[in-house]
C-alpha cells in the first residue's frame, strides 16, 4: 500500500499501477467496475481488476513483451480496455489508444508510427482493420507480434498465426506464472520498479490540421493535474461514480475514467455505447459527469424536444418555471454567486415543481459536479443546466498539458469563462494573445518528432495554440484556436467559435463552420440537425426521405434563415453572417471532415466544399 497517498498524489510521486495495487490491497472486495451485458449490470471488484491485469501481464511476458514496448488498444470502452492498459503499464510498457471509429488507414498509421508490437482489439470489426492494415498498406505493420481480441464472436473461421483471444493470453499468463517463482513474482516487482516520470501512454492528437502526433505522457504528467480536481471537489471512493462513454484514447476520458478512478478508488460504469448514454445515465445516475459540448447540447435538446410533445399545461408550466429560474439565476449571478435564504426557498419551490423531474429525466439528479471540456461551448447551454440546478463547470486543458490545467468551481462560474489555474501552474499570455504554461504536467514531447516538440515547448513553456483573454473575475476566457482566427480583407480579426456556438444554440443547427479569411464578409456552412428538423418538417407535413432531401426543402432554408438573423443581432455588423449554405450531407469522420472526437477539420472541409464556398463568394475572392 502507498504510505502517504495524499502527498504522493499532490506531487505526482507515484504511478497508476501502484495506485491499482493500493486499492486492491486496501479494499479488495469493493466495487471497481460495472459493465452492462444482456441488460444486466455486472460488477467487478478491485481484486478482480488487479488479478486480471496480473494474468494478462504474465501472458504478455510469455509472448516476449519487454519494458518500453508499445501495446495499442483499438476497442470500445470496457473493462478489457483497462485490464490491457494497466497490465501493460505495470510491466513498464506504453499504451497507445486508437479510436474505435478510426478507419484502417488511420489505425495503420498509429500502430506503425508508434512501433506497437501488440494490438488489443475489442471485436471482429477492429481485428479486420488490423488485418487490412497489414495486407492493404504498402508499409504494413512490420513490428506487430500479436493481435489479441477480447470478443471472438463471428471469428471461428479466422486462421491467422498472429491472432489470439484475450482469454488465451490469460491462460498463457497462468502457465507462465506457474512455471517458476521468478515468473510468479515478476508482476509485483515490475510495479515497484515503475517510476513517476516513466512514459506510460501515447495519446495521438486529433489531427485537425495535419497527421496525428503521438504525445508522450508520464504518470506524473497525468496525476499532478487530475489530483487538483480531486482535492478541490473533495472526491473520494464514497462519492466518485462516473459513466465512461467517450473513447478512452481521449485524454479527457482517460483523466476521469482511469486517472481519477485510480486516485479516488471510486466506481466506473461502462456505457453500452455512445448512443445509449442517455439511457445509461438514467440507470446509473452518476455523481460526477464529464461531457463534451455536443453531449451537453444533446441533453438540453432531449429536454426541449420532450417538452414539445408534452401537454399544453406541461409546456406552460415548463416555460414559466424556466423563466423564473432564469431570473433567479441572473439575480444570484449579479450577487457574485451569493444566495440568500429567500433565493434558496425560491429555487426549492421550482425544484419541487419542475426541475427535480427534469434532472431525473436526464439521469443527473445525483450529480455533485459536472464538467464540460474538449471544445468551446455556448454559454447559453451551460446557463440552461445551471438554471435547472445542475452544477456544470467548464474545464480547460489539452493532451500536451497532461489534462485539466484550468477549471471552474463554486466561486468561479462566469458564463463563457473556463476557470482559474490549478495550484502551481505558471502561465502567461503572449503578446499575440496565446496562452503559454509551465508545469510538471507538461508532456515529454512528440514521438519521433523533435521538430514539432521544439516548436511546441520552448524553454519549458508549452505553447498551447489557444488565443485567450481574462474575464473581470480573473477567469480565463478561450477566444479561439490561434490557427482558426479569421482575418478579413479589411484586416479585422474575428474569432469564429463564438459565432459558431451561437448558431448551434438553435435546436435545428447541428454544426456550423464560419468562413471569411481574406474575404470581404463572413459566411457559414451549416449542417442541420436531422432529427429535430425532421420532426419540424413532419409536423408541417413536408415530404422528405433523406438528409439531403430535407436539407434542400425551401421551408427548411427559411427556418434556418430566421436563426441566422437571430444570431446576427448578437454581434457587431462586421461579425454578421452575410450568406450561408446548408450542407447537403452530414459531416463524417469516415470522410475525414471530423476528427474522432467530432471536432471539425477546417482545412479538409474547405477543400471538400470548395465548390460550395466558391458559390457563396460568387466564384471570386469575396
Amino acid at each position: 500500500m502507498i504510505d502517504n497517498l495524499g502527498a504522493s498524489l499532490r506531487d505526482g510521486n507515484t504511478t497508476l499501477p501502484k495506485l491499482l495495487k493500493h486499492w486492491a490491497q486496501s479494499f479488495p472486495d469493493a466495487l471497481a467496475f460495472r459493465e452492462k451485458d444482456y441488460g444486466i449490470w455486472n460488477r467487478m471488484s478491485w481484486q478482480h481488476y488487479l488479478e486480471t491485469a496480473r494474468r494478462f501481464a504474465h501472458g504478455l511476458k510469455a509472448l516476449g513483451f519487454e519494458k518500453g514496448d508499445r501495446l495499442a488498444i483499438a476497442s470500445e470502452d470496457s473493462p478489457h480496455w483497462m485490464f490491457s492498459d494497466l497490465a501493460t503499464q505495470a510491466i513498464g510498457g506504453i499504451v497507445v489508444g486508437i479510436y474505435p471509429t478510426n478507419p484502417w488507414p488511420e489505425l495503420q498509421y498509429i500502430v506503425h508510427h508508434s512501433n506497437s508490437k501488440f494490438v488489443v482489439c475489442g471485436d471482429q470489426e477492429q481485428v479486420d482493420k488490423v488485418l487490412d492494415a497489414m495486407d492493404k498498406h504498402a508499409t504494413g505493420l512490420p513490428d506487430l507480434v500479436k493481435i489479441i481480441c477480447a470478443d471472438m464472436k463471428g471469428m471461428r473461421g479466422y486462421k491467422h498465426d498472429q491472432l489470439m483471444s484475450f482469454d488465451e493470453v490469460l491462460e498463457l499468463g497462468d502457465q507462465y506464472a506457474a512455471a517458476s517463482a521468478q515468473h510468479a513474482g515478476i508482476f509485483d516487482r515490475a510495479i515497484e520498479d515503475t517510476q513517476p516520470d516513466d512514459t506510460c501512454m501515447l495519446v495521438y492528437t486529433s489531427g485537425t490540421t495535419g497527421p496525428p502526433k503521438g504525445a508522450m505522457l508520464s504518470h506524473r504528467n497525468l496525476i499532478v493535474t487530475v489530483d487538483k480536481l480531486k482535492t478541490h471537489f473533495k472526491l473520494d471512493r464514497q462519492n466518485y461514480e462516473v459513466v465512461c462513454y467517450l473513447p478512452l484514447c481521449h485524454v479527457a476520458e482517460r483523466a476521469f475514467s482511469t486517472v481519477l478512478h485510480l486516485l479516488t478508488g471510486g466506481v466506473v460504469n461502462y456505457a453500452e455505447s455512445i448512443d445509449t448514454v442517455a439511457v445509461n445515465l438514467r440507470e446509473i445516475a452518476p455523481t460526477v459527469f464529464l461531457g463534451v459540448p455536443r453531449i451537453w447540447e444533446k441533453l438540453q435538446q432531449g429536454i426541449l424536444i420532450r417538452m414539445q410533445d408534452a401537454s399544453r399545461f406541461q409546456r406552460w408550466a415548463f416555460k414559466h418555471c424556466l423563466d423564473a429560474g432564469r431570473r433567479l439565476f441572473e439575480k444570484v449571478e449579479a450577487q457574485g454567486g451569493q444566495r440568500s435564504l429567500s433565493d434558496r426557498l425560491h429555487f426549492f419551490v421550482l425544484w419541487l415543481l419542475m426541475f427535480r423531474n427534469l434532472q431525473k429525466f436526464i439521469g443527473l439528479d445525483r450529480m455533485q459536479c459536472g464538467f464540460c471540456g474538449g471544445a468551446s461551448v455556448s454559454p447559453e447551454v451551460l446557463k440552461f443546466f445551471r438554471i435547472l440546478g445542475i452544477p456544470v463547470y467548464q474545464v480547460y486543458g489539452m493532451t500536451e498539458s497532461g489534462g485539466v490545467i484550468f477549471f471552474q468551481h463554486e466561486k468561479a462560474v462566469k458564463l463563457g469563462a473556463t476557470g482559474l489555474p490549478i495550484d502551481g501552474l505558471n502561465w502567461k499570455i503572449a503578446e499575440d494573445g496565446e496562452l503559454i504554461v509551465k508545469h510538471p504536467a507538461v508532456f515529454k514531447g512528440y514521438l519521433h518528432d523533435e521538430s514539432a516538440t521544439a516548436k511546441t515547448v520552448i524553454d519549458g513553456w508549452l505553447h498551447t495554440g489557444d488565443i485567450v483573454a481574462l474575464a473581470d473575475n480573473g477567469e480565463l476566457m478561450i477566444v479561439d484556436r490561434k490557427k482558426a482566427i479569421i482575418i478579413t480583407s479589411g484586416g479585422k480579426n474575428i474569432a469564429p467559435s463564438e459565432i459558431e456556438n451561437a448558431l448551434k444554440d438553435s435546436l435545428y443547427v447541428r454544426e456550423a463552420i464560419v468562413l471569411g479569411d481574406g474575404r470581404h464578409y463572413l459566411s457559414a456552412l451549416l449542417q442541420i440537425d436531422f432529427d429535430t428538423v425532421g420532426k419540424w418538417a413532419q409536423e408541417r407535413k413536408l415530404a422528405y426521405t433523406t438528409y439531403k432531401s430535407l436539407a434542400l426543402l425551401p421551408e427548411v432554408r427559411e427556418l434556418i434563415d430566421e436563426d441566422v438573423k437571430r444570431v446576427n443581432k448578437l454581434f457587431a455588423r462586421v461579425e454578421n453572417i452575410r450568406k450561408f449554405l446548408i450542407l447537403e450531407k452530414e459531416l463524417d469522420h469516415d470522410d475525414g471532415e471530423l476528427t474522432a472526437t467530432q471536432k471539425v477539420r477546417r482545412n479538409v472541409i474547405e477543400k471538400t466544399f470548395a465548390k460550395e464556398i466558391a458559390i457563396i463568394y460568387g466564384g471570386g475572392a469575396g
